[in-house]
Order: C-alpha cells, then sequence, then structure tokens
C-alpha cells in the first residue's frame, strides 16, 4: 500500500551505508524536496552515513541545489555517476578523496538502473572502449582512493565488450507531476522523463523503498492510465513537494508548458548570432548538415548550429534530439539543457540511449575541448576539476558520423571579421591542440579502426580524423598556417595536400543560402 509522508519522513527512511538512486538531468526533474531533506537530517543529525550515491546526470545548479545538497564528507562514501557538472560540490569531495568514486558514461547509467530491474548480471555493451572508461585504461575510477574495478573487459562471440557491475539499490528519491492516492505517477508538466522508471523498477525489485516527490496528490481514477509513467506498483511512498520551488519544471525558472506540449510556442526563428567565433563554429559545422538526417547537439560551441540553421532557414531539414528524451523542436540550452521547445515526442532517457547505442544518429555535434595528436577528445576531466562524460561517450562512439566543435585555443581568445578575412586580435592562453590528452573521452584509434567520419571544426582551421592521422584540411582566409596554426599546436598535423580555404561565405556577415 502506498502512504503519504512528509520529505523529512522519507529522508527519515534513509538508513546508514543505503544505495540510493536518484533521478533528474541537470535541473529537469529534481526531486529537490526529498534531497535537501536528506541533508539537513545528515547536518542535524550526523546520519545517515556512508551513502552510495548513483545517479545518471548529477541534478544541481552549479551552486548549492540538487545533488550539491548531498555533499558533505561523511554522508556521501562512493559516488557512481555520469556527470557531475552542475555538482561540484560532488566533484570536490572527489578531488579531495573524501569518497569513492566513479565517472561513466550517461547512457550505460540509465541501462544499469534498466538491467538491475530485470536481475541481469551487469550491463554488458561495447560503449566505453578504448576510453578513460576502459579497465585498461582508468576503469571509470574517478581518483586515487578508488581502486575496485566495477568494469570489466569480456569477450562474447569473438567481439571485446564492457561489464559494468551494479551493486543493489536501497532507496530511490524520483520525482514525477502528479499522483493518485494508490501511487500510480504521471509525468506531464516535467520536461524529462529521465530514467526514473527505470530506477523504481529496479528499486522495487531488490527490495529497497521507492521515494516518489510529485506536485500534487489527487483522487483515484483521475489520472489518465495513458499518462501514466510509473504505475503504483513500482511506489512505496509519495510526497508533496512542500516549497513550490522545489517542484519547479526547472529549478529556478518559471514553468513552459511548450517544453512538455501542453502549449506550442511560436520559434520561427532564433536570435541571430552577430560575426564571432561562435558564429563562425557554427556556420562551419552546419555545413556538414544533410537533409533527413537525425542530430544530435550538444551544449555550448554547438548550440550555434541551431541558430544558423534557423537563419539559414534549413531548421526543417533535420530532425534534433537531447539525450534526456526529446525528439524534435529546438533543443535548449543554458540552464534549460535538456529540454526541447515544441518537441515531437518524448522518450524516457533509457530508450533514448538506446537508438543512439544502435547507431541511430546520422551525425553528432559536440564540443571541442581538448583534443591530441591520435584524434583523442577530453571533456570530462582537466586538471584537478571533474565534469565527467556524460552522455559524450554514448553520442560519439555511436553516431554514424561526429563533429567537434570549438575554439582552437582558450581563455582570452579575441578575434574580428574585417572584409571576410579573419584575424587575430588576441590569442587564447591555452592550447586545446595538445600531444596527450588529460583523459580519453573519446577514442581517435578506435574511431580509424571502425572507420567512422570524424572532424574537429574551429574558427581558424578544419581537422579530419584518416586512417593515418590528424589531417589539416581547411585554413580561415586571414590566418597565417605557421603562426596561427602550427605554432600553437604541441603536434604537427599532416597537411592535406588539397588544403584550402573555409568557404569564404562564412566570413560575410549576410546569411549564406545554405537552403540552395
Amino acid at each position: 500500500m502506498v502512504t503519504k509522508i512528509s520529505s523529512k519522513e522519507a529522508a527519515d527512511l534513509v538508513k546508514d551505508n543505503d544505495v540510493l538512486a536518484t533521478s533528474g538531468f541537470a535541473l529537469l526533474g529534481v526531486p529537490e524536496s526529498l534531497i535537501k531533506s536528506l541533508e539537513k537530517r545528515f547536518l542535524q543529525e550526523d546520519s545517515p552515513r556512508n551513502l552510495t550515491l548513483m545517479f545518471a546526470a548529477a541534478s544541481g545548479d552549479r551552486e548549492n541545489k540538487g545533488l550539491n545538497h548531498l555533499a558533505h564528507e561523511g554522508l556521501v562514501s562512493k559516488i557512481i555517476g555520469g556527470h557531475l557538472g552542475l555538482a561540484p560540490k560532488l566533484g570536490t569531495l572527489i578531488r579531495h578523496n573524501k569518497t569513492y568514486a566513479y565517472n561513466l558514461p550517461q547512457g550505460v547509467m540509465c541501462h544499469m538502473f534498466r538491467n538491475k530491474a530485470g536481475k541481469k548480471t551487469g550491463t554488458i555493451t561495447k560503449v566505453g572502449l578504448n576510453t578513460f572508461v576502459d579497465p585498461r585504461v582508468e576503469g571509470g575510477k574517478a581518483n586515487s582512493r578508488t581502486e575496485e574495478d566495477i568494469v570489466q573487459v569480456i569477450d562474447i562471440l569473438g567481439e571485446e565488450n564492457l561489464i559494468y557491475k551494479c551493486p543493489d539499490i536501497d532507496v530511490a528519491f524520483i520525482r514525477g507531476t502528479y499522483a493518485d492516492e494508490n501511487g500510480n505517477i504521471t509525468m506531464e508538466h516535467e520536461a524529462t522523463y529521465s530514467e526514473a522508471a527505470c530506477i523504481a523498477q529496479a528499486v522495487k525489485n531488490c527490495g529497497g523503498i521507492v521515494v516518489v516527490q510529485v506536485e500534487k496528490i489527487v483522487k483515484p481514477g483521475t489520472l489518465d492510465p495513458r499518462a501514466v509513467k510509473i504505475p503504483r506498483i513500482y511506489v512505496d511512498y509519495i510526497v508533496e513537494a512542500e516549497d513550490k520551488e522545489d517542484q519547479a519544471q526547472i529549478l529556478g525558472c518559471s514553468y513552459d508548458p511548450s517544453l512538455t506540449g501542453e502549449a506550442n510556442m511560436v520559434a520561427d526563428r532564433l536570435d541571430s548570432l552577430s560575426l564571432d567565433e561562435r558564429k563562425i563554429v557554427g556556420r562551419r559545422a552546419a555545413m556538414e548538415l544533410v537533409k533527413g538526417q537525425v542530430v544530435n547537439i550538444g551544449i555550448g560551441m554547438p548550440e550555434a548550429i541551431a541558430n544558423v540553421a534557423n537563419e539559414e532557414g534549413i531548421a526543417d531539414y533535420f530532425t534534433l534530439t537531447v539525450e534526456p528524451g526529446a525528439i524534435g523542436g529546438i533543443p535548449q540550452g543554458g540552464n534549460k539543457f535538456g529540454a526541447s521547445i515544441n518537441p515531437e515526442c518524448m522518450f524516457d532517457q533509457p530508450t533514448q540511449f538506446d537508438f543512439y547505442d544502435g547507431g541511430g544518429l546520422d551525425i553528432a555535434f559536440l564540443g571541442l575541448a581538448e583534443v591530441d595528436k591520435y584524434g583523442n577528445i577530453n571533456v570530462s576531466k582537466f586538471g584537478t576539476k571533474i565534469p565527467g562524460c556524460g552522455g559524450f561517450i554514448n553520442i560519439t562512439q555511436n553516431s554514424k558520423k561526429v563533429v567537434f566543435c570549438g575554439t582552437f585555443t582558450a581563455k582570452g581568445l579575441e578575434i574580428k571579421v574585417e572584409n571576410g578575412q579573419l584575424k587575430i586580435i588576441n590569442e587564447g592562453r591555452n592550447k586545446k591542440f595538445v600531444d596527450s590528452v588529460n583523459q580519453i573521452t573519446f577514442s581517435g584509434n578506435r574511431a580509424r579502426k571502425l572507420n567512422q567520419p570524424v572532424m574537429y571544426i574551429t574558427e581558424r582551421a578544419v581537422f579530419e580524423l584518416k586512417g593515418d592521422g590528424m589531417y589539416l584540411t581547411e585554413i580561415a582566409p586571414g590566418v597565417d598556417l605557421k603562426k596561427d596554426i602550427l605554432e600553437k599546436m604541441d603536434f604537427t598535423p599532416i597537411i592535406d595536400e588539397n588544403l584550402k580555404l573555409m568557404d569564404e561565405r562564412i566570413f560575410l556577415d549576410e546569411v549564406m543560402e545554405l537552403n540552395k
């Protein structure tokens, strides 16, 4: 029988040494009341202690909300998660060796929950091979204190795979919109269904406790059964969020019905970008789009591609998707990352990653933080900072084509475009093209082995990964090959014998007419 309780009573259910799984993506779908109450109990009672915390993508606001609440030494003793960028306080615990920690691909984390529900031995997949998650590299261990292997290489029918082991899970803190008094949960106000249902299944089948935070509890029989995403047989307790802000569709943002399909926003055009490095990269990347493609665009620099596509009138030529589950519409950035305006369809996150892992994406555009002479990319670890890999490994490893987008240097880069020429006004202090990346989030060697097309697009140069190495294929008009490119790299690329200038239209402050 499902019981209505307070968030404080929910926190009291968690015992020392429990494994706690939470749902949510960035600032979307966060069970804030439950997480906040657990922190409050720990600070008052010094209990519970030594929790193992599991999540696909750490919810948070980069400051105090979401899983940042749980970043206390003694409260959490082990972390197994996909991304930490918005929960930097957890990253601090990891960095100072105050907790054992593993960073695993976000899609793998989703499938670990689902496979745990089915009592599978583990999650078997090729995702992560030859990256830092591979036990022959780092095994996903996020600090020096962590030594136990939870990822192994196995052979199945003559092919290498990885198997990820998942512990039994004792407690689930997840979130929905409405619950009836029987415990059936809907999600009509959520911008993502996340992996909440799979977590509930897994915890229930482990004999654990499932607690769901909702906006409101309603009478039995008043919910449309087609809208129920988590049935009552998965649920033990329901909690009405005591504070409306804790149930915000996106933490810190007012409710937007266009993110759930409840309303359709007129969004014929996004704001046009000024002709800076973002627009240059976005324009060159948009030239790789082909009508009819299924596309994933990552956060940061790749977001400019959507602006360019709208400006060029080609936004309807392809279908944009985001890993938390939205298909179609316009993916959002910033605090709304993971949501889409006017989505045509919404899946849960494990289902979306099934499609991604199987090669369903025709092309993916992801950030370029650090790249080396082998074509490896690092976006998951920079010095002592550990944002984590998120869905990057799933997406880049399995897309039919992958395009990495970013500036050529970082920290202080200033450019100017005049008369169709690119001028470097102030060079960035940090090189991005290095001899060896700090961590392998994308394996260039594996991509070459599988003949996966890979491009690296910057504001001044375009590179391609080929069978015998990294090729420089295009340079921007106005830059000096030696001074502005080769001398700003820690390795010398192979210069294509047909090295050419980037399309001159990219550097003119007028529409490129990509729709022709």
